[in-house]
């Protein structure tokens, strides 16, 4: 854990990327395929604008979701994604959609986010049934877990001929981003934020399950709300744009490595560092083949699994 001295260049850094991510959101604004004209103003507020806002919220509050998962398993290679909550998202989504056709988005969320709870917590069930001298044994099931969920989810849906749907609900676009379409993303937004108040327990937490009691923490109720934290951000990113893998992993993964694991100064890096990687993707997405598009979700992933790799391979120097 960094000492007070260290906290300055993980806030200096929050800073400098804030700015950076301002001057990406007027570049993302300013790309289109519609040129500017009469219909200025209904172009940046319908499109333009809930694009850019969408593709913040959801870098942002996937990147805390991933350092929630990781402290509350205890591993640095995990993220929602690799827990079975995205693929229990997208089967919640599944059920519904047969069950209610016409149920609004919301409901459609809130059943979304039921499934990824279930899935999430069946996932930290049975982590805690294995070895833990293998830091690579607990994305392996989870890769293995959300793959049989996902299986499910898939076999449903070809049996209901929505596998176009199922499609959409995996990668995440944000091409089809509309006002009135992507505020659910705010709720997203709202949970990342909230963790921060909790950013000392998490920070514990990550220490072991013995040190965390000694210290006081309550690790049930804190269990129960980064549970509610990943499920709702899962949700809500898979019912808008759809699931976007690795930012969970690579952000928490590169801030940890550079500042040190004290997420009451990190935390805020770890948002803004992973709205921006978000957003960067959408933006180089739209410019390699102007003005068809790259899905957002395409590009994180080559980077990501790259940068995933190169984890694996290296060892982290900054205990």
């Amino acid at each position: 854990m960094p000492s007070k001295s260290d906290r300055y260049p993980a806030v200096r850094a929050a800073g400098f990327g804030t700015l950076l991510l301002l001057l990406m959101s007027g570049l993302s604004i300013s790309i289109g395929a519609i040129e500017f004209g009469a219909q200025d103003w209904f172009i940046l507020t319908t499109s333009r604008i809930p694009r850019t806002l969408s593709t913040i919220l959801a870098g942002a509050s996937l990147a805390v979701a991933g350092v929630v998962i990781q402290q509350m398993v205890h591993n640095r290679f995990v993220e929602p994604s690799m827990t079975g909550s995205t693929e229990a998202a997208v089967l919640g989504l599944v059920l519904i959609t047969i069950a209610v056709p016409e149920a609004p988005i919301l409901t459609k969320m809130i059943v979304a986010a039921s499934a990824a709870l279930l899935g999430t917590g069946l996932f930290l069930a049975m982590v805690r049934r294995l070895p833990v001298h293998d830091p690579l044994l607990v994305p392996l099931v989870g890769l293995i877990y959300g793959g049989i969920i996902g299986a499910v989810a898939m076999w449903i849906a070809w049996g209901y001929d929505m596998l176009q749907l199922v499609g959409a609900w995996l990668l995440g676009d944000m091409s089809g981003v509309l006002s009135g379409r992507y505020e659910l993303l705010w709720l997203g937004g709202a949970a990342a934020a909230l963790t921060y108040l909790v950013a000392d327990q998490l920070t514990i937490i990550g220490m072991g399950a013995t040190r965390a009691l000694s210290l006081g923490v309550n690790l049930a109720m804190l269990s129960i709300l980064g549970l509610a934290a990943v499920s709702v951000t899962s949700a809500v990113v898979v019912v808008t744009v759809g699931a976007i893998p690795f930012v969970g992993l690579v952000v928490p993964n590169i801030v940890s490595r550079l500042y040190g694991d004290n997420l009451r100064t990190t935390l805020p890096l770890v948002g803004v560092l992973g709205a921006t990687v978000v957003l960067g993707a959408d933006i180089v997405g739209r410019l390699l083949r102007y003005p068809f598009e790259i899905p957002a979700a395409t590009i994180v992933g080559i980077v990501g699994a790259a940068l995933f790799l190169w984890f694996l391979l290296s060892p982290k120097t900054n205990e």
